[in-house]
């Protein structure tokens, strides 16, 4: 559609009537401002929402890890499991691309989504990258459903046990922020 609009657009340029290209760009291909909203949430957010789905990628059904897992396994065996802090790529295991979930707006605040939980989904880092602020439409994805805690999990009460067995990892904030958060999630 947009391209075929912006080509009778080109079409009245081309006949000088820049009036009528600007109506039609406003009718049918009008700008649309979007007002910026906060695409940052806490911990706890972000738990509530990997839970409610299961701990699968959403738009791939593949399987999620509860991030501090990857954290943990990356202070265990740091030249095996690499881990860098700007998520570089070149630096950092792919798991943590692969297998990190994230939060993502079904339809993009790009676009003129909400915060609302119904517009929030779980997915990977690299899934979330590469959807960027396309439609699922225009990527022609589909929503997966959501998961099974009884059948998967995240590896969030290995998590919960290994390091109460193990309780110098809370010693590294990140993972202790996620700890504390999961014990108030998970009873």
């Amino acid at each position: 559609m947009g391209a075929n609009v912006l080509k009778e657009v080109c079409d009245n340029l081309e006949l000088n009537n820049e009036n009528t290209a600007e109506e039609i760009i406003n009718r049918e291909y009008p700008f649309q401002t979007i007002k910026y909203l906060n695409r940052s949430y806490t911990k706890s957010k972000m738990l509530e929402m990997f839970l409610r789905d299961g701990f699968i990628d959403r738009y791939s059904g593949n399987k999620l890890i509860f991030p501090p897992v990857l954290r943990l396994l990356s202070d265990k065996f740091p030249e095996s499991f690499p881990f860098h802090k700007n998520w570089k790529m070149s630096e950092s295991h792919i798991a943590y691309w692969e297998l990190m979930p994230t939060i993502d707006h079904i339809k993009p605040i790009a676009q003129g989504g909400t915060n609302d939980d119904n517009n929030l989904i779980c997915t990977s880092m690299i899934r979330n990258s590469a959807k960027a602020n396309f439609t699922l439409e225009q990527l022609g994805w589909e929503i997966h459903p959501q998961g099974d805690l009884n059948e998967w999990d995240g590896l969030i009460h290995w998590f919960l046990n290994y390091v109460e067995k193990h309780g110098d990892f809370l010693q590294i904030k990140y993972i202790n922020e996620w700890h504390a958060v999961a014990k108030k999630k998970i009873k």
